[in-house]
């Protein structure tokens, strides 16, 4: 057994086993077609996979092996938009595929893959819900989310698209509020359903950003703090998770036949070259939650990750960690606010990056 494989048992495979999802956060058609992302599924234990623009336009803009289908798309008069849609739905479908047997044995809790919708819409709620139920019904994938920012804009989207009966991925998570505003859309939308008579069986994720705290207060953090709030926050927001599943309001629900919302930890991808590079793994493993991280932090946690201990449902230190960011002089609801409008802004960045890519590839191929 090579020196990965030994480790992967002590560490992917044990994160999994007490009840974290490991998904990964990249998709390309080349860790389709080469059989890699089949691997990962085989030998990590990866139950699932997230994706974004930047990904996307990363993937594309890297690769040769979308060119023809962009040349052939094109050919048919596609709009650039309609061009990319196309792509990502092969990439995305093909990749569920892949994830079906894992969707299948856990009774629809595991095995989702996500697409997002276009970030242009990320203030425009009807229009946002027009395209989630448009995406999902061509995927045609029952573990496919749809992802669609906790913005004030986005959370009537959210309850509407979960009344429709499309899963959900809640974006653009900052804060232990922000959890919260995702778990109020996501249980109205439920809230509705049976007042309906339809079935409650609509699965979510809430999706917490994380590594993203840490860059913006590393410029006149304290030592002693260094590499701190992000892991802080993720388990303040476990808390309010944990409670949650616990509330009268859920428990009502749950009886009825839904299944909880879980907590997804996102951009755990270590920014500080002196942090350690699975730092957002190790400090949040936690039950019945996921942790969807880059292929270098997946890789780099099969290699020398450690499950040191479980995160305590109480949230362990975060408390007082957080007020300590306060007493250096952090404003951390102000820059709650910033985060969430700086990641919306870098999405939709990224998405007309994604748009001139294509356009540009398309005008090179002919």
């Amino acid at each position: 057994m090579s020196r990965l494989m030994e480790a992967t048992v002590i560490a992917t495979r044990t994160l999994h086993d007490l009840g974290q999802s490991l998904w990964l956060d990249t998709i390309t058609r080349d860790l389709l077609e080469n059989g890699t992302l089949k691997r990962y599924i085989e030998e990590l234990s990866l139950t699932g996979l997230t994706s974004n623009p930047t990904i996307f336009d990363q993937a594309i803009s890297r690769s040769a092996s979308y060119d023809g289908e962009i040349r052939k798309l094109r050919a048919e008069g596609r709009s650039t938009e309609e061009v990319f849609c196309e792509l990502a739905l092969q990439d995305i479908t093909r990749a569920a595929d892949l994830f079906m047997p894992i969707h299948r044995r856990t009774a629809g809790c595991d095995g989702f893959v996500s697409l997002e919708v276009s970030p242009l819409l990320a203030h425009e709620t009807e229009k946002t819900v027009a395209q989630a139920l448009m995406l999902h019904r061509k995927a045609a994938r029952s573990n496919l989310f749809i992802k669609i920012p906790g913005t004030r804009e986005g959370l009537p989207a959210i309850e509407e698209a979960i009344f429709s009966g499309v899963p959900v991925n809640v974006t653009l998570l900052f804060s232990r509020e922000h959890y919260l505003a995702a778990a109020d859309a996501y249980q109205r939308g439920l809230e509705r359903r049976i007042a309906a008579g339809q079935s409650p069986d609509v699965h979510s994720v809430a999706s917490l950003f994380l590594s993203r705290w840490d860059v913006a207060v590393a410029k006149k953090v304290p030592s002693q703090l260094r590499d701190q709030l992000g892991l802080a926050v993720g388990r303040q927001a476990y808390r309010a998770y944990r409670d949650v599943l616990e509330s009268d309001r859920w428990q009502r629900l749950a009886n009825a036949g839904a299944r909880a919302q879980r907590l997804l930890f996102a951009s755990t991808g270590t920014k500080d070259p002196n942090a350690s590079d699975v730092l957002y793994v190790r400090g949040l493993a936690a039950p019945n939650t996921v942790n969807t991280m880059p292929e270098k932090t997946l890789l780099a946690f099969a290699d020398h990750g450690e499950v040191a201990g479980v995160l305590p449902p109480n949230g362990g230190d975060a408390e007082q960690v957080l007020a300590a960011f306060q007493r250096a002089g952090f404003d951390l609801g102000q820059l709650t606010a910033q985060l969430q409008e700086e990641g919306a802004k870098s999405f939709v960045s990224s998405w007309k990056d994604l748009m001139a890519t294509i356009e540009t590839k398309g005008k090179k191929l002919g």
